[in-house]
């Protein structure tokens, strides 16, 4: 067991993880595909820096737990309680919440494209979101869903609804709350 990592836990962060244990990214891309743009050193540095475990578990669909004892069993760390509280992958509603009114999207961006290209478009959508007024609808189109990105929203203050439209992907709308 690497001594200099502490026990990987839904918060560790994936750069961290990678950090400590380069083997393990064809481990956390075999779990969760969507990461396999972690290749791009541009994405390395910063989606990989913000994300935790369990936020990557979000994305990819899996669970959070399966996900932590997988990781751990390949770095000979103590196996991880399943039953711990909170850490199950939670369901996403697809109907749409009472605050969605899609008369009243105002902008979308589609980042596959930027992502492709190795860019980050964080800095971006939160700039587009700043700008929305009363009860606008942000657009927001990506290859998977971007939890850390919806996370940060919502700590912002916006309401979040993913639509989920396939593997490749996800429609995430945004109001503020």
């Amino acid at each position: 067991m690497n001594n200099e990592m502490p026990l990987i836990t839904p918060q560790t962060k994936v750069g961290e993880l990678l950090e400590a244990y380069p083997e393990l990214e064809d481990v956390l891309i075999a779990v969760v595909p969507a990461f396999s743009k972690l290749r791009n050193p541009v994405l390395r540095k910063t989606v990989a820096k913000i994300t935790s475990l369990s936020q990557a578990a979000r994305v990819g669909g899996v669970s959070v737990v399966e996900l932590i004892k997988r990781l751990r069993r390949e770095v000979g760390q103590p196996e991880f309680a399943a039953t711990e509280d909170g850490l199950a992958t939670p369901e996403r509603p697809q109907d749409a919440p009472e605050w969605f009114d899609k008369e009243k999207i105002v902008e979308t961006l589609d980042v596959r494209p930027l992502i492709n290209a190795g860019e980050q478009p964080i800095g971006r959508v939160m700039r587009e979101l700043a700008q929305l007024t009363g009860d606008q609808v942000f657009e927001l189109i990506a290859p998977f869903d971007p939890v850390p990105l919806r996370d940060k929203a919502t700590a912002k203050g916006f309401n979040c609804f993913v639509k989920d439209r396939g593997s490749t992907e996800k429609i995430i709308y945004f109001a503020r709350t």
